[in-house]
Parts: C-alpha cells; structure tokens; sequence
C-alpha cells in the first residue's frame, strides 16, 4: 500500500502520513483508529509511545 493510498482511505494528505511515519506529527486518536483500522490490527499492534 502506498502512502498515498493510505491517506485517501483515512481522509488525508499524503504529507500528513510521512509526517506520521517520519515521527514529526502525532496522529488524532480519531486518525490513529482509522489507520488502526486500514490494516485490521489494534492500535497497539500499529503504533507505540515512549517516554523520554
């Protein structure tokens, strides 16, 4: 799947899906379960957080 092809299915730019990849934006709560949701996993399972 492409960037661009993730960001028409969750209603974004592509720019916003590098910056999400490229960790210089945090995604909405609302756009990570859309991600989340894309490639049918939870969003544990597509993203992380630490601390620093």
């Amino acid at each position: 799947m492409t960037q661009k092809e993730l960001a028409l299915q969750v209603g974004v730019t592509r720019q916003t899906i590098v910056a999400v990849e490229n960790c210089k934006y945090s995604p909405s709560l609302e756009l990570a379960f859309k991600i989340s949701a894309v490639f049918g996993k939870s969003i544990e399972k597509v993203f992380s957080y630490e601390t620093e």
